[in-house]
């Protein structure tokens, strides 16, 4: 079996072919991305072929500079050796490797081009491209509406003696290949000598450029995608995203030819490989805005599930109001690593010098793949080993905001680079389609195989580019060198943080994030012990009659809450008077501040409607109001020397919550709320839960006076 696959690696066509034989031929000078799917795409169906100029250096251009004068003088040479062993009639198909895949077997190629009918066929498309002045010198054709009228040079079929023939006009390498080809076929001797058509009809080449909208993806019986021209109504054996369409083809590319079907991506299972030696990897941390939740990001970052001694360190900190937790967090935890390199707010470098920086320090050691993580991205601890083993040179892992479609990728781009929303987006976004996808544009964390930047032709690949932000700039810059990009949702890798809102000027800002980063904020101000209240059989304390305790809020939460009361610092003076009421006048007056005073009523009412509603429905049963209404939301402070207790009262509510945010006897001391009707106090509160119970007729009650220190209270009169 080995010496079997080896002779598939030794030259082709070194003998004597029957006419009937399909010989293919392509160039690629590089081992691109492109190349290797072209390959792909010839070992699916079979087809034996050739690489021409493998290794050589490309003479011809570029899109920017066409010149492919050197493919046609490879494919001469070629042609040349083939006449020497093969039959003159043996069938040669030329087609472009880096922007083409095959659909179709050699046999299915044979048939269509001999039910074509004529001797040599090329490729057709919209564009008359380079010259467009040479459009009137077409010839016309019997086809009604041809979406496709032109010459395109990516493909092209006949015999090998009309071949040779054709190619018998010398070209110079810099010169431009499909002028070459649309001057000789617009020869009207010479088309007519070798029989030269065009597939205006797509019966064997599909041209992508100008002609998107005429093609769609199909399935078969086997589940398998194919791509089938919907004015013609044929199925094309040779697809080509020719000029500006090779991110057309990208994206056919993720499901042709037989790359995946609904339930399995079989090119995953292709590439992917065991981690028997784990590589030597660079972390390259980056926080280039202000972050919500940046604690759980290091936390993250430290708890990758990777030998630290295989893990290089970089972190680049661009924003000063971040610098004291990043440092606190490298001097802690840095000396864990391989190495770790640290650069400053006050050093100054901006984004693309720094993510150059990273890339540079891993090219030039030891590293064998840069792992980059923006601040804004949460990855799962086993994210790193995943991508590792998908075998993809540069994979991100999909990210999202939760319940968002915003994510770290885009499926397509618009004619100028930016954003497009694709076909299949949404799809792979919500996980409705799995596997690892060809992308034009990641951001925020991905993994990139370091064997790509020590390569003589990608040694230009930058950060930096006129008009491009450094993310825009990099991908593009790999797109331009035949390096793909990939974007995996096999499994959940974990979610981004939007940071749109973080506003550092803020006390705390991170407590504002309730609406914008919900999964983060619950994480961190949500007590665990919430969730619990609903469990089965988890019957909730009640200390006096109809009068409940429930965990709510972690101690940083409370906190945090402290602190942004005392930070805006204008508490009332506990009179009657209360210019923030409707009508000016409190009955019952505290020393307290409005949630509307600092910013938070929305997140509070947010809190009540999400979290403290559904505790009430659970215990006064019967009794649903949704969202919930509270006009009074406010801290409440008691001091001996201010204002140690409160007057027996009713609340104006349906129901009440008392949110403890300190702790009795430690940081105060008396205090607690007495009820009258039923001689019952709550005394020994506990922070971070709440009280709960009727406002109106029962629950007469008093605040206990404070006898030393601050108690702090968080208060609701819900449904007034």
């Amino acid at each position: 079996m080995l010496l079997f696959y080896c002779a598939l690696l030794l030259p082709i066509f070194t003998h004597a072919k029957k006419s009937d034989d399909l010989i293919v031929l392509t160039v690629g000078t590089d081992d691109t991305h492109g190349l290797q799917r072209f390959e792909r795409s010839a070992r699916i169906y079979n087809i034996q072929y050739e690489v021409l100029g493998k290794g050589q250096k490309w003479q011809g251009g570029d899109m920017a500079r066409p010149g492919g004068g050197h493919k046609v003088n490879l494919l001469r040479q070629k042609l040349e050796q083939l006449q020497q062993t093969h039959d003159k009639d043996s069938i040669v198909m030329f087609t472009d490797s880096y922007d083409v895949v095959l659909l179709g077997d050699s046999q299915e190629i044979l048939k269509r081009y001999r039910d074509v009918g004529h001797r040599l066929l090329f490729a057709a498309e919209p564009f008359c491209w380079p010259d467009a002045s040479l459009a009137k010198k077409y010839p016309a054709t019997d086809i009604e509406e041809n979406p496709s009228p032109y010459l395109n040079s990516g493909g092209f079929i006949g015999t090998l003696a009309d071949m040779l023939q054709l190619l018998s006009k010398p070209l110079r390498d810099g010169e431009d290949d499909q002028l070459y080809y649309t001057q000789l076929y617009l020869d009207e001797q010479l088309r007519a000598d070798l029989d030269i058509a065009l597939d205006h009809r797509s019966q064997i080449f599909q041209s992508l450029n100008g002609a998107f909208s005429e093609v769609a993806l199909r399935t078969d019986e086997d589940k398998w995608a194919f791509v089938e021209n919907t004015w013609s109504k044929t199925r094309p054996l040779v697809l080509h995203g020719n000029g500006p369409a090779k991110r057309a083809l990208d994206a056919l590319s993720n499901y042709v030819p037989r790359v995946r079907t609904v339930d399995n991506c079989q090119i995953c299972d292709e590439k992917r490989r065991s981690l028997k030696e784990l590589p030597r990897v660079t972390i390259a941390v980056f926080v280039e805005q202000p972050t919500p939740f940046l604690q759980e990001f290091f936390q993250s970052i430290l708890d990758i599930d990777y030998p630290k001694k295989n893990l290089d360190l970089f972190v680049h900190n661009a924003i000063e109001y971040h610098e004291s937790e990043v440092e606190e967090w490298f001097a802690r935890e840095s000396q864990q690593y391989a190495s770790a390199k640290r650069v400053r707010a006050s050093d100054l470098l901006t984004e693309a010098d720094a993510r150059q920086l990273a890339k540079d320090r891993c090219a030039q050691s030891v590293c064998e793949y840069l792992f980059s993580v923006e601040s804004v991205a949460r990855v799962t601890p086993g994210t790193l080993r995943n991508l590792l083993a998908s075998g993809f040179d540069v994979v991100a892992p999909l990210l999202a905001r939760p319940g968002e479609a915003w994510s770290n990728f885009w499926g397509a781009l618009t004619a100028d680079g930016y954003y497009a929303r694709a076909h299949d987006y949404m799809d792979i976004v919500n996980g409705k389609l799995k596997g690892i996808w060809n992308v034009p544009f990641i951001n925020a964390c991905y993994l990139i195989n370091m064997e790509l930047f020590r390569l003589p032709r990608l040694k230009g690949i930058s950060y930096s580019r006129e008009g491009r932000d450094p993310d825009m700039a990099f991908c593009e810059s790999l797109r331009d060198h035949g390096v793909m990009l990939h974007v995996s949702n096999e499994e959940s890798f974990g979610h981004l943080v939007n940071p749109d809102t973080f506003d550092t000027r803020l006390t705390h800002p991170d407590i504002y994030q309730l609406m914008s980063n919900r999964r983060d904020w619950e994480s961190r101000y949500i007590a665990p012990e919430y969730w619990k209240s609903f469990d089965e059989g988890n019957d909730p304390a009640m200390p006096c009659p109809d009068v409940y305790w429930f965990p709510l809020m972690t101690e940083r939460f409370c906190q945090e809450w402290i602190d942004i009361m005392e930070a805006y610092g204008k508490w009332s003076d506990g009179s009657n008077k209360d210019t923030r009421l409707e009508g000016g006048y409190e009955a019952v007056p505290t020393r307290d501040i409005h949630m509307k005073q600092v910013g938070l009523e929305v997140h509070w009412l947010t809190v009540l409607k999400d979290y403290v509603r559904p505790l009430q429905e659970m215990v006064f049963i019967g009794y649903f109001h949704n969202p919930p209404v509270s006009l009074m939301n406010f801290v409440v402070r008691y001091r001996p020397d201010e204002q140690p207790s409160l007057r027996p009262h009713h609340d104006s509510s349906t129901y009440t919550i008392n949110l403890a945010l300190n702790t009795p006897e430690v940081d105060y001391t008396g205090g607690g709320c007495h009820f009258l009707r039923y001689k019952c106090s709550v005394r020994s509160t506990r922070r971070g839960w709440l009280l709960m119970h009727p406002g109106r007729l029962t629950h007469y009650h008093e605040g206990l006076p404070v006898t030393n220190g601050t108690r702090y209270i968080m208060i609701s009169f819900v449904d007034p």
